[in-house]
């Protein structure tokens, strides 16, 4: 089960998730990705701290680079490219 629902290219991450559903993991394609809503949450990639993601932020992750998405105050949404 995923920690998501998507519709279209948009998917979305509730402020009620339980924040050990929120793994790290690899995606198989490169993926270019826009925060369209979503406070508090942020990116943690590999072997680096996590940083702060907010509406309107564009974010590049390389195939296979290991990452996960950490929980925020409000419902996520992003647009995956």
């Amino acid at each position: 089960m995923k920690p998501y629902t998507n519709k279209g290219n948009v998917r979305t991450f509730s402020k009620n998730i339980n924040k050990l559903e929120l793994v790290w993991h690899q995606d198989k394609e490169d993926r270019h990705i826009e925060v369209l809503d979503g406070k508090g949450w942020q990116i943690q990639r590999d072997n680096q701290l996590p940083f702060d993601i907010q509406k309107g932020d564009r974010i590049f992750i390389t195939a296979n680079e290991i990452h996960r998405v950490l929980k925020g105050t409000t419902d996520l949404k992003i647009k995956i490219n």
